[in-house]
């Protein structure tokens, strides 16, 4: 409570002295800068940092180490967008190319998050996973209208959320009987954003960012001074706003709306990762050569990264606009299907290290000879089937009837409150445990190791069986 206080009356001195200088004789040059700095909304983004992203930094203090250091970055991409806040009371609405030039602080520190999750594997992989995936959602600040590429603030805010929750829930569950600072980590980084950015975005910005009639224009060069934050670090590699993996070029025809945004941030240079969502030309139906390549680009974007097995090249694609097929993807982190309906299936092939989220109901999803691999979805009207895996993880967030488990060692399964009465079958398979969230919104999920040994006896002319009970099960 202490440290709160003082940053509060750390944040009313610095306001007090921000509305000192504007009253101040001579003064006016600096007018405009100063009143946008204690404009209502921003001196509300200053306490949603003080409030939320301090709860964060607070937990990471205990912590330390890696999860320390990406919790500092966090901080930093949330000191950007203040800074970016400031500049659009200050600026008239700018062109694309003006867009990508007030969007670069933002994006470098994306790139300075994604690229802490780069190389070997840290024992706390999860947290830099859930920064880094996390950040996205102060991309809303991109938003020009409904023409743009992007779901509306709220709902973008909601939208990269979701994403990371993956990897948060991960932390979560592998902390909650081992160190209660992790715990709270988590459970702060989500109240961030939500409800934290989320709320902030729903009172103050709902249709984007309001920019100045009467402001300077925003120019498109590069500006000569460094921006007024602390000293950036070495110039990371770029990397797409919506993303802490490679942008992937999904068509040669020039992009338009926000897409040329994101390719001119990212162009010219392969990074490691990216977001990889369908567009309307990587359907089947639209193709022109409908070889089932994602790119044909590809291969030059993401030269550096593992993207191809072995057994074919890697595939998502909606096939006679009934089937999604994602094929031989390989470190793909985050593939997106979000153009589905209920009507339609989605068949998961030969997949490693990757994860998959599909927004919307479908009809059926299959997962079938995967390895390692992350699948995350809303609704399934008959089933979710999980053939031939090994060490894979599958979340419904909403309703699933029938899930079924068959030859597969190693499977994490996370139930929604809306999914707890489904129906799950495993056979021939080992090592399959679900988890349920708690009662309350604070409560820790449960988890449940299901039967992979049974016993079984001969009894009144017929045999009974009955599984093994886990211990601590």
């Amino acid at each position: 409570m202490d440290e709160k206080l003082i940053q509060r009356l750390e944040l009313a001195v610095t306001r007090l002295e921000a509305l000192s200088a504007v009253s101040r004789p001579g003064g006016a040059a600096e007018s405009g800068g100063d009143a946008a700095a204690t404009d209502p909304s921003v001196i509300a983004f200053e306490d949603l940092m003080s409030q939320y992203v301090g709860r964060v930094s607070s937990a990471a203090e205990k912590i330390g180490g890696k999860v320390l250091d990406v919790s500092k970055v966090l901080e930093e991409a949330f000191s950007v967008q203040k800074e970016l806040l400031i500049k659009v009371k200050q600026s008239q609405k700018p062109d694309m190319a003006g867009l990508v030039e007030f969007l670069k602080p933002l994006n470098e520190v994306f790139s300075k998050a994604s690229a802490m999750t780069e190389g070997r594997r840290s024992d706390f992989f999860n947290h830099l996973k859930s920064v880094a995936d996390s950040l996205s959602a102060l991309a809303w600040i991109a938003y020009t209208g409904k023409d743009c590429g992007m779901s509306m603030p709220i709902a973008h805010v909601e939208e990269s959320w979701q994403m990371a929750e993956f990897y948060n829930n991960k932390i979560l569950v592998e902390y909650r009987n081992k160190d209660p600072n992790h715990v709270e980590w988590a459970k702060a980084l989500k109240e961030l954003y939500v409800p934290g950015l989320r709320d902030y975005v729903k009172s103050h910005y709902p249709l984007g960012p309001v920019w100045s009639a009467t402001g300077k224009a925003t120019v498109s060069a590069p500006p000569k001074a460094p921006r007024p934050s602390a000293p950036a670090p070495p110039p990371p590699p770029p990397a797409s706003l919506f993303s802490s993996e490679s942008p992937q070029p999904t068509s040669s025809r020039p992009k338009e709306g926000m897409a040329a945004v994101f390719q001119e941030i990212s162009s010219g240079k392969p990074v490691t990762s990216g977001l990889k969502k369908v567009t309307d030309n990587m359907k089947t139906k639209n193709r022109a050569d409908r070889a089932g390549f994602v790119s044909a680009g590809e291969k030059e974007g993401r030269a550096s990264s593992p993207s191809f097995s072995k057994v074919g090249p890697p595939k998502l694609e909606l096939q006679m606009g009934r089937k999604w097929v994602v094929e031989n993807q390989v470190g793909r982190k985050n593939l997106v299907i979000d153009d589905c309906d209920a009507k339609q299936s989605v068949y998961i092939f030969g997949c490693k290290d990757s994860v998959l989220q599909i927004q919307g109901k479908v009809n059926t999803i299959a997962v079938d000879k995967c390895t390692k691999m992350g699948v995350v979805f809303t609704d399934v009207v008959a089933a979710c089937e999980i053939v031939n895996c090994n060490g894979v993880e599958v979340q419904c967030q909403g309703s699933a009837p029938t899930i079924s488990i068959d030859n597969t060692a190693g499977c994490q399964l996370y139930l929604s409150k809306d999914s707890l009465e489904t129906s799950i079958t495993t056979a021939k398979s080992s090592e399959i445990n679900v988890l349920v969230p708690g009662a309350g919104s604070d409560a820790d999920w449960g988890e449940h190791a299901l039967p992979q040994q049974f016993v079984h006896v001969y009894k009144d002319g017929q045999f009974v069986t009955t599984p093994v009970s886990h211990s601590g099960g």
